[in-house]
């Protein structure tokens, strides 16, 4: 039987990233920084093993698939880091599935949402998250990465 206070046996966190996410590297780099979604990754998946997590990373451009990510994640998963891109701003289905995922959720953007255009400036999934992280490129995910750490430590 697995001890449920070993961290590096337990449920991974889910890191989840909404639309476009996948041309990171190439488009508006002056916006979004050079590194791909590959080398976000790379970061994430290092990141997890410093803090004794293991990270399941996802991406997709499709609303739907999104939130049943988010909806499997309430069992098999034991917190969310997401970057939500532009459903940040129009996703109610998707800012209610984290909601009912009952799990810590970490939002991240690469860039300030709160210095660029005023429609960017409002997000859905920040009224369900315990922490939002914009404006710290890819290190926003190590980061938010190191938080769900913190949020879902295991007490020994």
């Amino acid at each position: 039987m697995t001890d449920p206070s070993d961290r590096s046996t337990a449920r991974p966190v889910l890191v989840l990233n909404g639309p476009n996410l996948n041309l990171l590297g190439v488009r508006e780099p002056e916006v979004y920084g050079k590194e791909t979604l590959a080398d976000i990754e790379a970061l994430c998946h290092a990141t997890a093993t410093e803090h004794g997590l293991r990270a399941d990373f996802r991406q997709s451009n499709h609303e739907g698939v999104l939130i049943d990510a988010v909806q499997e994640a309430r069992t098999a998963h034991r917190g969310i880091l997401i970057n939500p891109a532009g459903y940040s701003h129009t996703s109610v289905a998707l800012r209610d599935a984290l909601a009912a995922s009952d799990l810590p959720v970490v939002e991240v953007h690469l860039s300030n949402i709160h210095t660029r255009e005023p429609f960017r400036h409002f997000s859905y999934v920040s009224a369900v998250a315990s922490t939002v992280i914009c404006g710290a490129g890819a290190y926003g995910y190590a980061l938010g990465l190191a938080q769900l750490a913190r949020l879902t430590a295991v007490v020994r």
